[in-house]
């Protein structure tokens, strides 16, 4: 089998460096023949179509069939080889996890929520949940599983592949979670934090043209994940997105698990709604309960999520005013209910430049609870891609460079900082 050459002539140079690039346009439908591949990259057709039929050759990619043609000889149809590959993914939850099968390029099935208790820590909670990620793998063919991912609900160490000092994940600090999964499952593991997953997970489904995005998740606490040129930024420190702790107007003195006082998770978090609902006098002991009397029109709670919302709206407002995102992306809970939305949507239409906001898209994800999980499966299946081509002499692909999507459908997403090669420093989240 030949490789991809890294010496030699200038074409095979410049092919080998396109052949990580091409993968991705290739994976997430933005390219699906070689001319649009040169039309994308800026490349030579040559150049072009001596990586594409260096990564044929290895069965990376697969040519079949042929596009219509709008003149000129018609073109072969590019995808991803070993197509019928798939990884077993987890989104994981304070009570719940979500678990299901993605499919190369985004597509998701099998798809059910099943009890996990985070705080039984890993050691007890992992292995049940394997066993059912296991199921998942044998009932949709163990032979053609190719990764496992996992979506975390707190700060990941994405090189190392462990949790680091999770508020909400006790025993979980420096668990070697990737190395456990590895060793379990027998293919490469992949794990980020949920704010991240699902900001990939979410751009796979989006058009071409968005480009730049914040996803915000709203559950018991707050993060986000952003995508930079069609890639998941992840900062100089792995801390991008790290909203939580910005302080708000109307913060007062209330503390902050990071120490300070005032921060937006203590006005607009889901744990802030129940304190200060139970303040109030309401009998809640969860985030579900409060939604629950919002979505009943209960006055207090429907207050009480409106103020969140516009408290979200005021700290996305300078982010949006300085990132110009072509989109704002709402997850978790809190996004279900319409009085929140409207608040943030309301305060950054208020608060940020016209110009910014001219086009830009404000709504609640489009996966719904599914964007974390078809993130970290994203994740496991590109980690496989990039072993793969090490192992054919690439060694410099970064394990987390998802493909970055053009049309809504099934595709994979791109990652914009090394995961494992070299390592970048922990999330924060």
């Amino acid at each position: 089998m030949t490789e991809i050459s890294t010496g030699g002539s200038k074409a095979a140079k410049g092919a080998s460096a396109l052949a990580p690039r091409i993968l991705e346009l290739v994976a997430s439908g933005q390219a699906s023949s070689r001319a649009e591949l040169a039309g994308l990259l800026g490349a030579a057709a040559s150049t072009v179509s001596l990586a594409v039929s260096q990564l044929v050759e290895r069965g990376l990619i697969a040519e079949e069939g042929t596009q219509p043609s709008t003149g000129g000889r018609p073109r072969k149809v590019l995808r991803l080889g070993g197509a019928d590959g798939f990884a077993v993914a987890a989104d994981l939850g304070g009570r719940h996890a979500r678990v299901g099968v993605v499919l190369p390029g985004g597509g998701l099935t099998n798809v059910s929520t099943v009890p996990f208790a985070i705080a039984d820590g890993p050691e007890a909670a992992l292995p049940r949940l394997a066993e059912t990620l296991q199921a998942l793998a044998e009932d949709h063919g163990r032979g053609r599983l190719r990764g496992v991912g996992l979506s975390l609900p707190g700060p990941v160490d994405v090189a190392s592949g462990t949790v680091v000092m999770p508020s909400r994940m006790p025993g979980w600090n420096r668990f070697p979670i990737i190395d456990w999964l590895q060793e379990r499952f027998g293919v490469p593991a992949a794990a980020d934090n949920d704010a991240n997953c699902m900001a990939v997970g979410e751009h796979t489904v989006r058009p071409a043209e968005h480009r730049q995005s914040i996803m915000v998740k709203i559950g018991s606490a707050i993060g986000a994940g952003v995508i930079a040129d069609g890639r998941l930024f992840r900062g100089a420190t792995g801390a991008a997105g790290e909203i939580t702790h910005i302080r708000v107007d109307g913060g007062a003195d209330t503390p902050c698990s990071c120490g300070n006082t005032g921060c937006l998770e203590t006005v607009a978090s889901g744990a802030a709604l129940v304190r200060i609902l139970r303040e109030r006098g309401a009998q809640v002991d969860r985030l579900e309960d409060v939604v629950r009397l919002a979505t009943h029109g209960d006055p207090e709670a429907t207050r009480a999520v409106r103020k969140a919302g516009d408290y979200l709206g005021q700290v996305l407002a300078t982010n949006v005013n300085f990132f110009n995102p072509d989109a704002v992306y709402l997850g978790g809970i809190l996004s279900t209910l319409e009085p929140f939305v409207a608040a943030v949507r309301s305060q950054l239409y208020e608060s940020c430049h016209p110009l910014v906001t001219e086009h830009l898209t404000i709504e609640r994800v489009s996966l719904s609870a599914d964007a974390g999980l078809v993130g970290a499966g994203q994740f496991a299946l590109q980690r496989a891609l990039a072993d793969a081509l090490r192992e054919v002499g690439r060694t410099d692909l970064a394990s987390d460079r998802l493909p970055s999507p053009a049309t809504p459908g099934p595709r994979t997403t791109v990652g914009e900082q090394p995961c494992h090669d070299p390592a970048p420093p922990p999330t924060t989240r």
